[in-house]
């Protein structure tokens, strides 16, 4: 994977000089990667000058666009009055605000907020809060977690252990705990048999689940792990209509936790603030990131429901975890004015609109394109997967990185478009899909634009593939 590429047709992708310059350890060593200096609105400015088109916030991040001074401000204000708190003995007013304030956006649904400041961390303080819960209550022989394949969770030790993407596991799967299992995703796409309903698709992952806990023994599982929409293992995939009805009876047949990862599909990004209101199911965890703080500063966090800070009340009245910068005040008035801003500007409402006008275009220009195997997502929040194959829906060999490769096309001066990549849609290691999830703000001209630009960009990158 190379961010240098020269193509007489595409043109050539700016970097900055050799990789072996550099004393950062990159993610890759031998790449050469974009120099950006600045953020500007919807586009990144590179070193040269040159503008491109921020149509995935990053990884789903930037919910606000770039520059926005109020978020500016507030953290500057913060970091002047207080830049750091000690959480083993004060708590700030920012802390307790934020906090507040996503407690009472779930309208009364969960009971405490915990910030920490990425997604991996918040779902680390997920897994140790159920196991905790069941010791405050004395069942202490719950100690197994059951997630699906093809999910991702994040990226520290224990949070790759609940998630099932293969590619990101395969390297330190000795050092991972054994005590997860995996069912089959909710993915209509690649999941659900044809000519089969809804209904009955939601039937068989129900009893799949069900089996799964009849399996490992029901009194022995702490929670079921899910997101609502699969962001980065599978493209933005929601489940069918009732699976989480199905998921939440199952779990609360056999007493255990039901934990949704909204990391990547929540905070608005979806349409709704979080992206369980529109199941109809509340969980006993979530957590969340990237769009609370819209990458102003690092910033993620989990609630917790009444039914599990009760028992810790009730308990020990002690939350066995702890990290240096949780809370972080800054981080927090970041949080804290990005949501503010998302509510006084009705941005949610605009989330809906320009989702649905992105969505059509992206179908309208692409639906029948013999490489675009789906389309799917809600809100500001859609995928796109590729296949060799449209009439068996084949992937194409990892090998041939496409994903990676329309992505850094998108990049080339003719495009100067950000979309982001995927990979292991189909079984972990094969499958290729990108994300597009702008701004919560984007105008009509903006969709209508990375619309356009997503149909070129798909359609010359695969007429040139298919000639080579």
């Amino acid at each position: 994977m190379v961010l240098i590429k020269l193509d007489s047709t595409m043109g050539a992708v700016d970097a900055t000089a050799s990789s072996k310059d550099s004393a950062v350890l990159h993610r890759h060593l031998d790449t050469k990667f974009l120099n950006m200096t600045r953020a500007e609105g919807n586009f990144l400015v590179l070193e040269n000058g040159r503008k491109i088109f921020d149509a995935s916030g990053g990884a789903a991040v930037g919910c606000l666009g770039w520059g926005n001074q109020r978020v500016a401000q507030a953290v500057t204000n913060q970091v002047l009055a207080a830049p750091y708190c000690a959480t083993i003995f004060y708590t700030t007013r920012v802390q307790e605000e934020l906090c507040r304030d996503l407690v009472q956006s779930t309208n009364g649904a969960m009971a405490r907020a915990y910030i920490v400041n990425s997604g991996s961390e918040a779902m680390e303080a997920a897994v140790k809060l159920a196991r905790q819960y069941f010791l405050e209550i004395d069942e202490p022989q719950r100690t197994l977690f059951i997630s699906r394949r093809q999910s991702y969770h994040g990226i520290t030790l224990g949070a790759l252990a609940v998630g099932g993407h293969e590619v990101r596991r395969a390297k330190f799967e000795p050092l991972l705990t054994k005590n997860v299992s995996r069912v089959s995703p909710c993915n209509a796409f690649r999941g659900k048999a044809p000519c089969e309903s809804d209904e009955k698709y939601v039937e068989r992952l129900a009893k799949e689940l069900d089996e799964e806990f009849q399996r490992v023994g029901p009194a022995n599982v702490c929670a079921f792990v899910a997101e609502p929409i699969v962001g980065a293992a599978l493209g933005c995939v929601p489940a069918v209509k009732g699976y989480f009805k199905a998921v939440r009876e199952v779990c609360d047949k056999y007493g255990a936790l039901l934990i949704l990862d909204e990391v990547m599909c929540g905070m608005g990004r979806s349409g709704t603030l979080h992206a369980w209101e529109q199941e109809g199911i509340v969980p006993d965890i979530q957590t969340i990131g990237k769009a609370l703080g819209g990458g102003y500063q690092p910033v993620a966090g989990l609630l917790a429901g009444h039914r599990v800070v009760n028992a810790l009340e009730r308990g020990t009245s002690v939350f066995v975890h702890g990290h240096t910068y949780q809370g972080h005040p800054a981080g927090c008035a970041a949080a804290l004015e990005v949501q503010r801003i998302i509510r006084e500007e009705n941005l949610l409402s605009n989330v809906r609109a320009m989702g649905d006008l992105l969505s059509t275009r992206l179908f309208e220009l692409l639906a029948s394109h013999p490489n675009v195997g789906n389309i799917r997502g809600r809100g500001l929040f859609w995928g796109i997967e590729f296949v060799a194959d449209k009439e068996t829906m084949a992937p194409f060999p990892s090998e041939d990185h496409v994903c990676m490769d329309v992505c850094e096309l998108g990049l080339t001066d003719k495009y100067g478009i950000n979309v982001y990549p995927g990979g292991g849609s189909v079984d972990g290691y094969t499958g290729d899909h990108i994300i597009i999830s702008p701004a919560f703000n984007v105008s009509r001209e903006d969709v209508e634009w990375i619309a356009a630009t997503v149909g070129r960009l798909v359609s010359d990158y695969f007429a040139a593939k298919n000639r080579t």
